[in-house]
């Protein structure tokens, strides 16, 4: 039987708490499942207390699930972790609570890359359920349409599994349609060819704000769909396990993944390369290097974000960005970005899962560390702030993914989608048992 672990128990807080430690898990009970056998134990648990159950792996998008309390059992899948690689098959079988550094270093040895997102500490399954946007995303789509197969308990505590044969509406809404349909034990994804990439990262101080992002912004149209990348303000904290050439200091970061060589790859960044950067680290490295092109934080961090999906970057919307988290704006964000999207981000696959595609250009994410809660009220205001300045070219959706809040839940889909999903959550879980980040709501509901 699985751990159960209650207040006032030994190690309850480190038990309950997520990687987001901005927000403040107190959940009924905590259920720490070592397999599958066990999370269908934990699942008949809650539903003879009258509990609902929240799954978390790590807890990277905490905020999105909060609040967290007495009504719910947190099911902590982190004792599921591994990865198993079928370099022949091109396929990974990764478990419930499996990061991408259990996936991306097999992978790269044999020449291969899951659609890996910016972090290596992120969970497989929560971010792939989600979407999975990533720096291969341009070229091969979003990662939960590389999913091949998906083992989960379902609320009647079930263990089934979902593929394209077998409970094919539950396979479609799982890829990326959320967690709210089932605790999902093991996913069996597809992987791609990808012997090396040319990439890296050009780094100036940032008074050159307003100079870089308008020649990113300038630089972007025709650019083949084998180039990824986001154009960054950093405000960079003083800690010692940053590298010195950075730490501390506020800065402007063009960062490209580029599926090609190394001469051709040099040629396309040739006009960024001719503002001068400070910091060049471009080279051509394993695809298991993706995962650690964008610096993010390696240990669990509080952190308050901000989200917009936009449909175009004119002139002035960059001048927005600049005025609002640039030099001389007073922010207090660690880092704001946008993220290019288009290529095979926007168009949708055959037999594609709940969340298809991204009909956004472009992709803006805010992001500060709250290390008090003074601070963090001024980074949720400056939040705000920032994505109030891109109103005029703001879609209304919401990649899911990226929205570290709780939502509306049908900004994240189109109407249809949003409704088909609905009747699967009413066939596979009437009673909502299950918890998620962005619910779906029973079609029973509405």
């Amino acid at each position: 039987m699985a751990d159960l672990i209650r207040p006032g128990d030994d190690g309850w807080d480190a038990a309950r708490m997520p990687w987001n430690v901005a927000f403040d898990q107190q959940p009924a009970m905590v259920g720490l499942p070592a397999n599958a056998d066990e999370v269908a134990e934990v699942v008949g648990v809650a539903r003879e207390a009258g509990l609902r159950v929240a799954v978390q792996a790590a807890g990277h998008n905490a905020g999105a699930l909060a609040p967290v309390g007495e009504d719910t059992l947190l099911l902590k899948t982190g004792r599921m972790t591994g990865a198993e690689v079928d370099a022949g098959a091109r396929r990974a079988r990764v478990n419930a609570a499996a990061k991408w550094f259990d996936v991306t270093k097999p992978a790269s040895d044999a020449g291969l890359s899951p659609l890996v997102g910016s972090s290596a500490e992120v969970g497989v399954v929560g971010y792939t359920l989600g979407g999975g946007l990533g720096w291969l995303g341009r070229k091969f789509g979003l990662a939960c349409n590389s999913v091949v197969s998906a083992d989960l308990v379902t609320a009647e505590g079930q263990l089934v599994r979902a593929d394209r044969d077998s409970e094919p509406d539950l396979f479609w809404a799982l890829r990326g349609g959320g967690g709210s349909f089932g605790a999902v034990t093991s996913l069996e994804i597809e992987m791609f060819e990808v012997p090396q990439l040319y990439c890296g990262m050009l780094v100036w101080p940032w008074e050159h704000t307003a100079e870089v992002f308008h020649a990113w912004r300038e630089w972007l149209p025709g650019l083949p769909d084998e180039l990824a990348g986001c154009a960054r303000v950093l405000q960079v904290p003083p800690l010692p396990d940053i590298p010195e050439m950075v730490r501390g200091r506020n800065l402007v970061a063009v960062e490209v993944a580029y599926l090609g060589d190394e001469d051709s790859g040099a040629e396309l960044i040739q006009p960024l390369r001719e503002l001068k950067p400070e910091i060049d680290t471009f080279a051509m490295v394993p695809p298991d290097a993706l995962a650690y092109l964008h610096l993010d934080p390696e240990d669990p961090v509080p952190a308050i974000s901000g989200h917009r999906m936009l449909n175009e970057l004119p002139a002035e919307a960059v001048d927005a960005l600049v005025e609002t988290a640039g030099p001389g704006s007073g922010s207090p964000l660690l880092s704001v970005e946008l993220r290019h999207l288009g290529g095979a981000l926007a168009e949708e696959p055959p037999d594609a899962g709940a969340l298809a595609s991204l009909n956004a250009a472009f992709a803006m994410f805010a992001v500060g560390m709250p290390t008090d809660p003074e601070v963090g009220a001024a980074i949720a205001r400056q939040c705000e702030v920032v994505a109030d300045a891109f109103k005029p070219w703001d879609l209304g959706t919401r990649y899911g993914n990226f929205t570290e809040a709780p939502v509306d839940s049908a900004m994240c889909f189109p109407p249809e989608t949003y409704e088909r999903l609905q009747q699967v959550k009413l066939s596979y879980d009437p009673d909502d048992v299950f918890r998620s980040n962005h619910p779906i709501p029973c079609a029973a509901a509405v």
